[in-house]
C-alpha cells in the first residue's frame, strides 16, 4: 500500500507539474520548495481567477528547475454564472491538460481544481499513462450539493448529486489522494468508496518567510491612518462560502466606538454588495485585493482579524486567511460552526475564538478590542502553533514519500 511505504528521500529526481488553480502563496511555497530539492517544477495556476494570489513569478534565487506560468482565458472569468461558469471551467481544465502534456511529467498533483477542470486534467493524465495525485481541499461536491439546494432547491440538488459523480470518478481515477484533515478518511471511505489507505493527510500552511509579524506602525497602516485605530481586518475571498451581511453588521456594530473600522480586503459582487449596503457607515472600508508583497504589513495593521464560513460549506474547509492570520500574529474571531475543522484547528492551538452564533461574532470581536492582554496571548498563540507546524521542509518531505512510493 502506498501509505506504507517509506521512501528514500531524494532518491529520484522527478518532474511534477502542480496544476494550483487558485495561486494561492502555500502552493507556490511548495512548488519552490520541491524545486529546491532538485525536481523539476512546473507550477500552474488560473489567472483570471479572483482571489489572493501568491508569488507567481520567477524571482531572483529561484533554482533553475521551478517554472511558473499562468493559464488564462484570456478575458474575465464568468465566476457567478452558473451556465457560463461551468463551460468555462471545461475549458481552463483543457488548457492546464494541454500545458501539462507539453511539459511531460511524470506526476500531476491537482489543487483547488473546480471538478469540470479537474476531470479534463485527470482524461489527459491518464490517457499519457502518468501519475495524479488529487490534492482535495474541501469535498467539493457535498459543499455544492447544499448550497446549491439552500439557493435553488430541487435543481440545486439535482446538480449537487451530478458532482457527486463527477467527484467520485475523479477519487477511483487518482493514483493517490491528499487530504487536510484526518477527517476526510471516513467521509470518503462511506461517501465515495475510497479505500482509506489510499488518503494521505497533509495539513494546510501558511508560509512563515514570507509572512512575518510586524509592527501595527508599518508604511501601509501609517500612510491610511489605520496605525492610531482600532482596526478589524477581514482580508480575503467573498464567495458562496461567505456571508457579507455578517460583516456588514459587524462594521455596524463598530460605530459606537470612537476610533474604530472594520476594513476588508476583498473584489468580486460580494465585496461591491458590501461596499454598496454599508456606503452610510463610518466603520467600514472595503478595500481591494493587496498586493502579496505588502500583505505582512496589511495583517500587522489588524488589532482584531476575522474570518466568516457558512454552515452550508461544509465541516472540512480552513479557510487560507486564517492560517495567514497566524502567521502574522493577529487573534482571530471565525463564524463557523463548531464542528468545522479550521473552528476545531482555532480553538485548540488557543489563537482566538470560533462562534456558530451571528450576533456572538461582533460581541467576541468587542470584547477582544476591549482587552490587550487576550489579544496579545491569542496572536502569540497563533504564531507559535505556525511555527510548530507550517515548516515547509517537512512538508515538502511527506510530498516526496509520496511521489518516491509510485517507483
Amino acid at each position: 500500500m502506498i501509505a506504507q511505504i517509506e521512501a528514500p528521500l531524494g532518491a529520484r529526481q522527478l518532474r511534477v507539474a502542480l496544476c494550483d488553480y487558485s495561486g494561492h502563496p502555500f502552493q507556490a511555497q511548495l512548488s519552490r520548495e520541491l524545486a529546491r530539492r532538485g525536481h523539476d517544477l512546473l507550477h500552474l495556476h488560473f489567472a483570471e481567477f479572483q482571489t489572493p494570489k501568491g508569488r507567481l513569478e520567477r524571482e531572483i534565487g529561484d533554482p533553475a528547475s521551478f517554472g511558473v506560468e499562468a493559464i488564462s482565458l484570456g478575458r474575465s472569468f464568468s465566476k457567478h454564472s452558473l451556465v457560463r461558469r461551468r463551460r468555462e471551467e471545461i475549458e481552463v481544465g483543457r488548457r492546464f491538460a494541454r500545458r501539462v502534456d507539453g511539459f511531460a511529467p511524470d506526476i500531476v498533483v491537482g489543487c483547488n481544481l473546480p471538478l469540470d477542470s479537474l476531470s479534463e486534467v485527470i482524461r489527459e493524465t491518464k490517457a499519457a499513462r502518468r501519475r495524479f495525485v488529487f490534492w482535495q481541499q474541501d469535498i467539493y461536491s457535498i459543499a455544492i450539493e447544499k448550497i446549491l439546494k439552500k439557493k435553488m432547491g430541487l435543481p440545486g440538488l439535482a446538480i449537487g448529486r451530478h458532482y457527486r459523480h463527477v467527484e467520485k470518478r475523479a477519487l477511483e481515477k487518482s493514483d493517490a489522494v491528499i487530504v487536510i484533515s484526518p477527517d476526510f478518511r471516513g467521509v470518503l471511505a462511506r461517501e465515495f468508496g475510497v479505500d482509506p489507505e489510499r488518503v494521505h493527510v497533509v495539513e494546510n500552511w501558511a508560509p512563515l518567510d514570507e509572512i512575518s509579524p510586524l509592527s501595527k506602525h508599518n508604511e501601509w497602516s501609517r500612510a491610511r491612518g489605520f496605525d492610531e485605530m482600532e482596526v478589524v481586518l477581514y482580508s480575503g475571498t467573498l464567495g458562496m462560502k461567505h456571508n457579507p451581511a455578517l460583516l456588514l453588521e459587524l462594521a455596524r456594530a463598530l460605530e459606537a466606538r470612537d476610533n474604530a473600522i472594520l476594513i476588508v480586503t476583498s473584489e468580486g459582487p460580494a465585496a461591491a454588495w458590501l461596499a454598496r449596503e454599508g456606503r452610510d457607515c463610518a466603520s467600514l472600508l472595503v478595500l481591494p485585493f493587496q498586493p502579496y508583497a505588502i500583505y505582512p504589513q496589511v495583517l500587522a495593521s489588524a488589532d482584531v482579524a476575522v474570518s466568516i464560513l457558512e454552515p452550508e460549506a461544509g465541516v472540512f474547509s480552513v479557510p487560507s486567511k486564517v492560517l495567514s492570520y497566524m502567521c502574522a500574529r493577529r487573534p482571530i474571531v471565525l463564524y463557523a460552526p463548531p464542528e468545522n475543522l479550521a473552528s476545531r484547528m482555532l480553538e485548540g492551538a488557543g489563537a482566538g475564538q470560533a462562534v456558530g452564533d451571528c450576533g456572538e461574532l461582533s460581541r467576541r470581536v468587542l470584547a477582544l478590542l476591549d482587552n490587550p492582554v487576550a489579544r496579545a496571548l491569542a496572536g502569540a498563540r497563533g504564531r507559535t502553533y505556525a511555527e510548530t507546524h507550517f515548516g515547509i521542509r517537512g512538508i515538502a518531505e511527506k510530498f516526496e514519500r509520496l511521489f518516491g512510493a509510485f517507483d
